[in-house]
């Protein structure tokens, strides 16, 4: 193998194919990037068995060539170059009991790393991208941005620490939860051979690779196999496992008969909320909203420590209530919501509230379950 590619290509397809690789890896071969030299170009690829990213990135090959080394010295190595053509060779004289071996120059700097096999990284998975759909990653990418924050970090129900991604053909819902908040979005998008209906639980690191790899204006072709879903554009690709097992019945939560509207301010409310939730128990987060004609008021009494109110005006309907959050949840829904105004709902102190932008887009919506109000 032998091959010289700029410094800035190098750094794009390791950061990308990196992203992948695990910090602690259950096999020693999943530390590497596996290096693909063929043709006109390098392919970079990591994976931790659960995600696996590839790149192609333009590059001048002597002599076609496989090698798998380790990812943390690669990209280290990389970001001390001088900005001069990186050259690859294959070396001669490996040390006792390594596997491969590649000389690294770039000026007068040289480096000699150690690496392992290629063949014992592991395959991609095997998906047939011609019975896949294409779609539009801003599209996809804005479904993400609007959901992901809302899912479970937790351990206890395995099956909320993933996304789900309900496809109707066009038609389309993105789905999360931890199961105090949720954050729902559709779409009738704009797709090419649209997909047999499916609801797919995707984890949430997968779709973030999605988020970060892809432009927006580029054309996703989309495949999907029974365990596994893939994305590929032109000189990238990820593919990623699926969280098995049903998802929650979510529209069971979401209420349909909340009769207390209020519109206000996005920003204004985010930042009364922020200034509040300074003096709030750093373990509920809780802050007391009370709804009257007119006005909102905001207090927070946490013992041993002190207290804060504040106030702000907005258009509201419905009885006087008082209703208390986590400060943190609020402020999520509240970052995440698009428009200058938000619209909330309530039934009553203990049921779940609804969040949606007041004009522009009727198809997002996010839930927030109360905390019980202490006197």
């Amino acid at each position: 193998m032998r091959f010289s590619i700029t410094r800035e290509a190098l750094q794009k397809g390791l950061a990308a194919s990196a992203a992948a690789v695990p910090t602690r890896a259950a096999l020693p071969v999943l530390s590497n990037i596996l290096i693909h030299a063929e043709d006109d170009a390098v392919r970079l690829s990591g994976t931790d068995m659960s995600i696996f990213v590839s790149l192609s990135v333009p590059a001048e090959i002597s002599e076609a060539g496989v090698v798998a080394l380790p990812a943390r010295q690669l990209l280290e190595i990389s970001r001390v170059l001088d900005d001069a053509p990186v050259k690859f060779a294959a070396a001669n004289g490996n040390r006792d009991g390594a596997a491969t071996g590649v000389d690294i120059e770039c000026g007068r700097s040289k480096f000699r790393l150690y690496g392992q096999a290629p063949d014992e990284f592991p395959d991609f998975p095997e998906i047939d991208f011609a019975d896949g759909w294409e779609m539009s990653a801003g599209e996809l990418q804005t479904l993400i941005e609007r959901t992901s924050f809302a899912v479970s970090t937790e351990d206890s129900r395995p099956i909320l620490n993933g996304i789900l991604w309900q496809l109707r053909g066009a038609a389309t819902v993105m789905v999360a939860t931890n199961g105090h908040r949720l954050a729902k979005m559709s779409r009738e998008l704009d797709v090419s051979g649209p997909p047999a209906e499916a609801d797919l639980i995707i984890p949430p690191k997968a779709l973030g690779q999605v988020q970060k790899l892809y432009a927006a204006d580029a054309v996703l072709r989309i495949a999907r196999s029974e365990n596994h879903l893939a994305f590929r554009s032109e000189d990238r690709e990820v593919f990623t496992s699926l969280i098995e097992g049903p998802y929650p019945n979510y529209e069971q939560v979401i209420p349909s008969d909340n009769d207390k509207v209020a519109i206000v301010n996005r920003a204004a409310l985010e930042t009364a909320v922020r200034r509040v939730a300074v003096m709030a128990d750093d373990s509920t987060r809780r802050v007391r909203l009370s709804f009257r004609s007119g006005d909102l008021g905001f207090k927070v009494q946490t013992p041993d420590l002190g207290e804060a109110e504040d106030a702000l005006s907005l258009d509201y309907e419905g009885e006087d209530i008082q209703i208390g959050f986590n400060a943190t949840y609020l402020l999520e829904v509240l970052r995440h919501m698009p428009g200058e105004d938000v619209r909330m709902t309530f039934k009553a102190p203990e049921r779940a509230a609804t969040f949606s932008p007041a004009s522009d887009e009727p198809d997002y919506l996010c839930l927030v379950m109360p905390l019980r109000i202490l006197d």
